[in-house]
């Protein structure tokens, strides 16, 4: 079986200029707060691994792998925790960064389940953001590209496990 190769939708140049420059954005925003970064898995890792090298601050990281309850497109409000973070995290800042919000029904759960621990702080950060998709009611604090509604891979976001190692955004 061959692989297709995905068309760039966004450049590895373009996507490291921008990250870049949010990493500043929050080192300045949350130097001396020790912030906790949580990234949800899988598809969020290369991005929060580049976003904390950008950040030149003390801040923690926490990995979560969360799934929303629902059925089609309207979600049950509720998240499965697959993997929980291990802080706690009251009275913390944090700094979630996610890799692309879509209908945005699981992150809308995980802000308020994180919320419920009462943190000085929720951020959202997203690489991409599909607002055609939205259902839920959120919106990301820090998007760095609003793209249409294509499927996407690359750049730690895959196709049946496939992709995620892309250096860019792709799209079939």
């Amino acid at each position: 079986m061959t692989q297709k190769t995905p068309a760039v939708m966004i450049t590895k140049e373009e996507i490291n200029k921008k990250v870049s420059e949010l990493g500043k954005q929050l080192a300045n925003k949350y130097r001396d707060l020790d912030p906790v970064i949580i990234c949800p898995l899988k598809g969020s890792f290369v991005f929060t691994a580049d976003l904390v090298r950008a950040m030149d601050i003390q801040c923690e990281i926490e990995f979560m792998i969360v799934s929303s309850y629902g059925s089609g497109t309207v979600s049950s409000g509720s998240i499965n925790i697959k993997k929980d973070i291990e802080k706690d995290i009251k009275g913390r800042h944090i700094i979630i960064a996610e890799d692309i919000i879509d209908t945005g029904n699981t992150l809308f759960a995980l802000k308020n389940m994180l919320l419920e621990r009462e943190p000085a702080s929720v951020s959202i950060c997203t690489l991409l953001d599909k607002p055609s998709r939205r259902t839920a009611d959120i919106k990301s604090d820090y998007s760095l590209f609003v793209i249409p509604d294509k499927f996407v891979v690359g750049y730690g976001m895959d196709a049946d496990e496939k992709y995620r190692q892309l250096p860019y955004i792709g799209v079939f």
